[in-house]
């Protein structure tokens, strides 16, 4: 089954909820930069955080742009996701791995670091970009997109998400939620809430079990308090092209292509986010230079 995510609300719209299936989409990015399973979880898991929290943006022009920083072995986590649910990323160094860790899961913490910053920049088609930034505070992902909501945006939220992989690298499974109190949530409620989310097992074993992203609702918020408002979509998307970057070539002027084909006699072009190159020949360029008049 494709990767797509929910939006729902529970308790009579005291609680806003998203849920996601995202195995394609993190065995996407797996494989396009061939990241080992610590770096995997990760790359993944930050994904998957961005993915829902871009799909809480209202319109199909904005998009989120998510950097996780920690000081650890993998470097910088970098992500693009907009509200139609398709999302790209990166992560410095991909071939990262280390043993569990004493709970028996892959060790993000250890890869990420917790010495840094998780950064969100929100492109809202205004004429400046809204920026939150906040300390990480475990690097496991979940945990710092948690303190983000509460701290940069004040809503206070519970994410979850997880990543399971195969002993040859590739993706077993991999999905995730996030669940927000609203403000006219009652105190009875958020007891509830919270009692019910420290009860369940970790996301992880709720993915390990093929729980689809309604199920896992179901499981955190009980069935029959659920209300399911949306279904969409999602995927690794990258929004590179071989016309982009020939557009952007030809942006740089009649001088810097002629400089290009005298002194390379081709160009490439490496995207970081899908791992694709482009290469442009001699005559590819020489048309570019008479397209640029």
């Amino acid at each position: 089954m494709s990767d797509y995510l929910i939006k729902a609300v529970a308790f009579d719209g005291q609680i806003r909820a998203y849920a996601m299936s995202g195995s394609e989409m993190v065995g996407e990015a797996q494989r396009r930069h061939q990241t080992w399973p610590t770096a995997s979880a990760a790359l993944g898991r930050t994904m998957m955080a961005s993915t829902m929290m871009a799909s809480m943006l209202k319109s199909d022009k904005h998009k989120i742009t998510v950097k996780i920083e920690g000081g650890g072995p993998i470097g910088a986590i970098l992500v693009d996701a907009a509200p139609n649910g398709h999302t790209r990323g990166y992560v410095t160094n991909p071939q990262v791995h280390f043993d569990l860790n004493p709970q028996g899961k892959l060790d993000v913490a250890r890869a990420v670091g917790k010495d840094g910053f998780l950064s969100v920049v929100k492109d809202l088609g205004l004429r400046d970009n809204f920026t939150g930034q906040v300390p990480l505070v475990s690097g496991e992902i979940g945990d710092d997109f948690t303190y983000y909501f509460a701290s940069s945006e004040q809503v206070p939220s519970s994410v979850g998400v997880g990543v399971l992989v195969n002993p040859d690298n590739s993706i077993l499974a991999a999905g995730g939620f996030v669940i927000q109190v609203l403000p006219n949530a009652s105190d009875t409620i958020i007891d509830l809430l919270e009692e019910r989310i420290s009860s369940i097992p970790p996301i992880s074993k709720l993915v390990e079990k093929g729980l689809t992203p309604e199920e896992i609702l179901f499981e955190l918020l009980g069935k029959e308090n659920v209300k399911i408002l949306e279904k969409m979509p999602v995927s690794f998307q990258c929004t590179c092209s071989r016309d982009r970057i020939a557009n952007a070539l030809v942006s740089l002027g009649r001088e810097e292509i002629r400089s290009i084909i005298e002194e390379e006699g081709q160009a490439e072009a490496h995207c970081h986010f899908c791992n694709e190159t482009y290469l442009f020949s001699e005559d590819e360029l020489e048309d570019l230079y008479n397209e640029s008049r």
